[in-house]
């Protein structure tokens, strides 16, 4: 929770709060709700306890539709929700961000579940709670090391393709369940075909079509009214219909049943050896997933509320939800896009509006557990694909396509990846995708022959400025990326081409290398051959614009000593006055013509 003291709405509060925050005591980096508990308002709490009654009624059905999606029995959803709102509500840094079982999880971990339980619900209630343990010890771990800019990794075109990904994958998977009946198939094809066949064999139960057809067409058509929750409306109209007409046994419609009466206990799961390999990949893609969604919702609210959130903090506070979740009978959790704007339009003020969420749910689990046996599966499914149809990005990817077409093939390799492959490898490929973008530019980077433009300042690129005048024996050659061991080759043949290139027999070589912001060994060494090169055919090889962590680094390659410091020159202009000066070239700037021609006022 974030501290109700920076809720201030002043200019600029975000920014003070921040610096005050950094100085602050442990406690109030690390442990936010002690700063609510002393600066929390009177009249916060009629809204908190208003915000968390009304949430309580979309985290039921949702907590126990994504349990079932994920091939836990529903129970599990709901003790995922209950320790994971009251662990949150101490260390989380959002104001009103509620964390739970969500569907952007549900693949990643049915992928690592459902087939190495073989239908025994003990068996995968136990690999998903070590998977939330492992999931909640690397979000921690990162968090503490100060890794929350690593999601900042996946660029948004490789968010969308997974997005869409799991969005379709979860979507498949919950047909048959809607038209109720049941399909066993590999991947996403393979429930897609088995569901084909299902329907074309005639396992439709029209009963179940018609109920849970129903509850999404509820939901999608009370989707524009925010203030009504559309969830709520078509899971108790779907119960209290399945109820009165008792279509369990005249229609042998699937239902929840009694949920089991208590709160969940405290459960080290034991899985075994041969399970800990996928299911430690399987936490980590759930880690990546969470903190990538949290972090993003987190941020949105935040800049909503005029707050601040510290990304690390935000890291740690969902590892540790997710441990409690995983030694408390849940599994992976993050944050609800979906959820959280029901407490935000509630009126919630802090995380005490998800803690009264978590202690409704317990009292209904032990006081009203048969409340909910006569819910449809059917309409459980509704709610998931609901909730999935939420996740396509598709005006973004219009938009990418417009603007960027190479990157919205990238988002649909990602979407591929993720729907053929599977989400786990889906996840590998987004980031193995991520680190080839990021090396590709860098790899084969903008670089230009510069020249003076008549009339523009600056030296600019001779092929966006053809009628640019070169001056003669030197080129100015403009490097955009840093130098490393990929693109160290590239930068030697491109300076050698534009000598090659150059109309006059060349003298220097300037390198404008303000873009060039890092070198590695491979580079320096690579500097020191081109330099040995070009001095063999009487070039000088010099530096304009260098910044100074680039010049320590040549320093301590022993390059800046090789070359001397009067090859470096703080800027282009001083570089090629100091050439034409050295060789008294014929050459005369349009700016000095110009000062020529002006009349002296003297």
């Amino acid at each position: 929770m974030a501290d109700p003291a920076q809720f201030s709405t002043a200019p600029n509060s975000g920014q003070f709060q921040q610096r005050r925050r950094s100085a602050g005591p442990f406690w109030q980096d690390w442990i936010p709700a002690l700063g609510v508990l002393r600066h929390y308002q009177v009249g916060w709490l009629r809204h908190d306890l208003a915000a968390g009654l009304a949430l309580t009624a979309i985290l039921v059905p949702v907590g126990i539709a994504y349990a079932e999606a994920s091939g836990l029995p529903g129970i599990y959803g709901l003790y995922a929700t209950i320790v994971p709102l009251l662990v949150y509500a101490v260390f989380g840094p959002s104001r009103i961000l509620v964390l739970g079982p969500d569907s952007a999880l549900v693949a990643v971990i049915a992928a690592v579940v459902v087939p190495l339980a073989a239908g025994n619900p003990d068996r995968a209630v136990a690999l998903a709670g070590m998977m939330a343990v492992l999931a909640g010890l690397i979000c921690a771990l990162a968090g503490a090391a100060r890794l929350g800019f690593v999601t900042e990794l996946l660029a948004k075109p490789i968010r969308y393709g997974y997005m869409n990904g799991i969005a379709l994958t979860v979507l498949i998977s919950q047909l048959p369940k809607l038209f109720g009946f049941s399909v066993e198939g590999p991947g996403l094809l393979g429930e897609a075909w088995g569901f084909v066949q299902g329907v074309a064999a005639g396992k439709t139960n029209w009963v179940a079509l018609a109920v849970g057809g129903g509850t999404l067409a509820t939901i999608l058509l009370l989707k524009r009214y925010r203030r009504l929750p559309g969830v709520l409306l078509a899971v108790v109209g779907a119960t209290l219909v399945v109820g009165m007409f008792d279509l369990a046994a005249r229609a042998g419609l699937a239902v929840l049943g009694p949920l089991p009466q208590g709160l969940p206990t405290f459960t080290v799961p034991a899985i075994t050896l041969a399970d800990l390999q996928p299911v430690f990949f399987g936490a980590i893609a759930a880690a990546l997933v969470a903190f990538a969604d949290t972090s993003v919702l987190s941020r949105t609210y935040a800049a909503k509320t005029d707050t601040v959130v510290n990304p690390n903090q935000e890291m740690v506070a969902l590892g540790l939800t997710n441990l409690a979740a995983g030694f408390f009978q849940g599994f992976p959790i993050c944050s609800s896009s979906s959820r959280t704007p029901v407490a935000e339009a509630a009126g919630a003020k802090t995380q005490l509006t998800g803690v009264v969420g978590a202690l409704a749910i317990a009292a209904l689990l032990v006081a009203a557990p048969n409340l909910l046996q006569n819910l449809p599966m059917t309409t459980l499914a509704a709610v998931v694909i609901a909730s999935a149809i939420s996740l396509f990005q598709v005006r973004d990817l219009r938009r990418i396509y417009r603007i960027q077409r190479w990157e919205f093939w990238l988002s649909m390799a990602c979407f591929a990846g993720v729907a053929l492959l599977g989400a786990i490898p889906g996840i590998g490929l987004a980031i193995v995708i991520a680190v080839i973008e990021f090396l590709w530019d860098g790899w084969r980077p903008h670089s230009a022959v510069l020249g003076r433009a008549d009339g523009v300042k600056g030296y600019h690129d001779i092929t966006r400025y053809p009628h640019a005048r070169l001056i003669p024996g030197l080129v100015l050659f403009r490097w955009d990326a840093p130098l490393f061991f990929a693109n160290a080759e590239l930068f030697s043949n491109r300076v050698l081409d534009a000598v090659a290139a150059s109309p006059t027999p060349v003298r220097w070589v300037v390198v404008a290398a303000e873009p060039v912001t890092s070198v590695d060994v491979t580079a320096a060494d690579m500097l020191a051959e081109l330099d040995e090169a070009l001095y063999k055919a009487g070039v000088e090889l010099c530096f304009a614009e260098m910044k100074d962590p680039v010049k320590d680094k040549l320093k301590r390659f022993g390059l800046f000593a090789r070359f001397g410091e009067n090859q470096f020159f703080p800027t282009i202009g001083e570089a090629v006055g100091t050439y034409v000066k050295t060789f008294n070239v014929n050459w005369i700037d349009w700016q000095e013509r110009q000062a020529k021609r002006e009349p002296s006022h003297d």
